[in-house]
Formats: structure tokens, C-alpha cells, sequence
């Protein structure tokens, strides 16, 4: 099957529920149908302009309230695990997860535990006594394992995040970043914990799950758009990507296609053939996506489809930085043509806009039907960080004046 670049793109935004944004209605129903539909969404406690998991639900779910997810996590009806990333999945999903894979894989956890086995049977002891607990909650035992940053760990860290991959913890709460653990066992209902699913489909699932959170991924992927799920080629602990994904294929599941101006092989979910061959043409919407939206996975995809650069640079110094700190690319249609930097003041009340950046060639005024929208995506986004101000830097006066009605 061959796909103009127009109908791929118009494609992708339908998929991914931005064609319009923000219009799934049903509150909590409806923030539910997005994490069945897309399988898992990338979370990251960081939020200055909105936490991640909030911004992707809130560009797609009418009237947005990031109480909503967080009573799904309370009422156990979304899950934490690590899929590609730390993640949200529907919890009716758990027993296909039930392999985690956390920060470096199955075998380094497994060795966490052996090296430390007196400290996870106290780890456990406790939490079997007292019910949900955070590593604050130990003394801290510091050894061999390392951190993100390549820097000495909290053994008891180390040993409550290996105790999840292995199945037997489970993430409770959070506050803030701090995670509190508990039997797995006690925050699932047994007859979901009792549904085991053999390995390889396991797998086959988690492949499933990227595509099913973009829409449309080749083969390989950008980055670390695969990552966490098993290696390309089979070894003897797990089938290799490759052959699961000639499996998803044969079984129907996913269908390649061709994209004019994309190289190689891309594929979409077999259900979703019909609207790729008829895409909608998209209305003048606006939203702002996150930075870790799964549209924005696959990076030479944006710039071959969308003519789009995109570079996360939260982790560079600010001399390094093009355009900011936490940047939300801005869809308008079916084209990315901005980018903004909003940032939420809690104590003040408001939102300030950091800065604003535009594609080379898009004249926001003379685009039909672009600033009406623009004014609508603030407008709902100062309702979603529930903020009465909108306050502008003085070298964006010209953008003040043509958004005013947003504030």
C-alpha cells in the first residue's frame, strides 16, 4: 500500500486524536479510552509547564483535569510500568507487562537482588508489616549499583525497583518524585495476577505497544523508540524484535505501507487502515504536544513528513539550547508550525510565556483560521493549569496583541 505524504500526515494527527485537539469528551471515560487506545503513555514527574502524562491527556480530552488521571492511578485502573520509559498502561494490560525490564534490563535487576538478598528480605519484611513504603522509609545502604547519572545508588532503591521488575512490588502512590512500593499483590485484583501470559507474547505485546502509541513507526526505530523491550535478534532469554515484528504482520495485526518522501517500510494497526486511506481534513485546531507525546518519537519521521526538526533539550546547558528549556512543539492542522515555552507559576497565579519560536515560512496572520484557534488552545491551557493570568515577555508584545482575547 502507497500513501501520499498529505494523507500520512492527516493520517497521524487523526490517530493521534488531534484532529480536532482536545474534543474526546467524557471526562475520566474518555482520558481511560485514550490509554486503551494508544496502550501506554510516557510519564515524567516534571512539571513545569504540566507534567507529561497531563499535557499528552489535556491536548486530546476535552475540559482536561490532571485529578482525573490521578484518580484512575488511585482506583488501580492505570498501571506503572516501565515501557520504553517509565509509562501508564491500562491495568487490564498488566498481565502482558508482568516482564518488566526497568532501568538496564532483566539481568541486572536479577543481580541487584542475588548481591542483596538480606537487604530485600528486610525490604520486604516491612512492607508485608506496614503496608506501602518509600526508600525514605530505610536507612540507606549505599554499594555497587549506579543511578541514571552513573553515580553511587541507595542500595534499598536499588533492591525496591528491582523487587517491581520481578513482579513482586508494585508502584502504590507517588509524591512528587518519591514512589512508595507495595505487594503487587495488594494493589491488583488476583484474578488479573493469576492470568499468566507466556513470554513470548509478552513481548510481542510490548513490540505492539509502541505502534499502537504512534501509528506510524518503521521497522527500526529513532532513538530509543524500541528500547526496553528485547533485542533486535533473538538471544536465549527472549525472541529478537525482528522476528515478533514478521509475526505482528502474518497475524494480521499491523500492515506496512509505503510513504511518499519516507525511507523505508512504515506500518500501522490493521484497524486503522480505513481512516488511512480516508483521512479527515483537519480543522483549524491548535494544541500544544509534549515532549515526550509519542508523536514526536520518531524524529526523522517529523522531519521527512512534517519538515519538522525536533530536539528535546531539557538535559543541555542553556548556552546549548536553540530555543529553550521545556519546549511544546505547536500542531495546527496537520503541519507543526511553532514551538512554545510556557511555564506555570503556582505562587503568581499564572502562566508565563518564556518564548515562542515559528517555522521558517508560516505567517501566523495570513493563515486561515490560525489565530482564533492559537486563542483557544491558551485559553484552555491557562484553564488546565488552573492559573488566571497570562503574562507575556516584552519582546513578544506582537503575539500579546494578536492572542489578547486568550487571557
Amino acid at each position: 500500500m502507497q500513501v501520499s505524504a498529505e494523507t500520512a500526515r492527516r493520517f497521524l494527527v487523526a490517530r493521534q486524536l488531534l484532529s480536532p485537539a482536545r474534543s474526546l469528551k467524557g471526562g475520566r471515560k474518555a482520558v481511560l479510552e485514550v490509554f486503551h487506545r494508544f496502550g501506554s503513555i510516557v510519564f515524567d514527574p516534571l512539571a513545569v509547564a504540566g507534567r507529561n502524562h497531563d499535557l499528552m491527556l489535556h491536548a486530546r480530552v476535552a475540559g482536561y483535569e490532571p485529578a482525573w488521571c490521578d484518580a484512575l492511578y488511585e482506583r488501580r485502573e492505570i498501571f506503572e510500568v516501565t515501557n520504553k520509559a517509565l509509562s501508564f498502561v491500562p491495568s487490564t494490560e498488566y498481565p502482558w507487562f508482568r516482564l518488566g525490564w526497568g532501568r538496564k534490563g532483566p539481568s541486572f535487576h536479577a543481580t541487584i537482588l542475588a548481591d542483596n538478598a538480606g537487604v530485600a528480605d528486610r525490604v520486604l519484611e516491612r512492607i508485608r508489616a506496614e503496608g506501602p513504603l518509600s526508600a525514605l522509609d530505610f536507612d540507606s545502604e549505599h554499594g555497587a549499583p549506579k543511578d541514571w547519572f552513573g553515580m553511587p545508588e541507595n542500595v534499598v532503591r536499588a533492591v525496591l525497583e528491582s523487587l517491581v521488575v520481578a513482579g513482586v512490588l508494585g508502584l502504590a502512590r507517588r509524591d512528587g518524585n518519591l514512589r512508595y512500593y507495595d505487594l503487587v499483590e495488594r494493589l491488583l485484583p488476583a484474578e488479573l495476577l493469576a492470568h499468566e501470559v507466556p513470554v513470548r507474547e509478552q513481548v510481542r505485546h510490548k513490540l505492539l505497544s509502541r505502534y499502537r502509541a504512534h501509528g506510524l513507526l518503521a521497522a527500526g526505530g529513532a532513538g530509543d523508540t524500541f528500547a526496553r523491550i528485547a533485542p533486535p535478534a533473538a538471544t536465549p532469554e527472549y525472541p529478537g524484535r525482528n522476528e515478533l515484528r514478521v509475526e505482528l504482520v502474518e497475524l494480521g495485526a499491523l500492515v506496512p505501507v509505503d510513504v511518499e518522501g519516507v525511507r523505508g517500510k512504515r506500518f500501522v494497526l490493521a484497524d486503522e487502515l480505513a481512516l488511512l486511506e480516508a483521512p479527515p481534513e483537519p480543522p483549524p485546531s491548535v494544541a500544544f504536544i509534549a515532549p515526550f507525546d509519542a508523536l514526536l518519537w520518531d524524529k526523522p519521521l517529523l522531519a521527512s513528513l512534517f519538515g519538522f526538526e525536533y530536539v528535546w533539550e531539557g538535559f543541555f546547558p542553556p548556552e546549548k539550547r536553540r530555543w529553550g528549556w521545556y519546549v511544546l512543539p505547536i500542531v495546527f492542522r496537520d503541519r507543526l508550525v511553532g514551538r512554545i515555552e510556557p511555564r506555570i507559576e503556582r505562587a503568581e497565579n499564572g502562566v508565563q510565556i518564556v518564548d515562542l519560536w515559528w517555522e521558517d515560512g508560516f505567517d501566523l496572520r495570513r493563515t486561515d483560521g490560525f489565530v482564533d484557534a492559537m486563542r483557544d488552545a491558551l485559553r484552555d491551557y491557562l484553564r488546565f493549569a488552573d492559573a488566571g493570568t497570562l503574562d507575556w515577555p516584552s519582546h513578544l508584545r506582537a503575539e500579546k496583541r494578536l492572542f489578547a482575547a486568550a487571557a
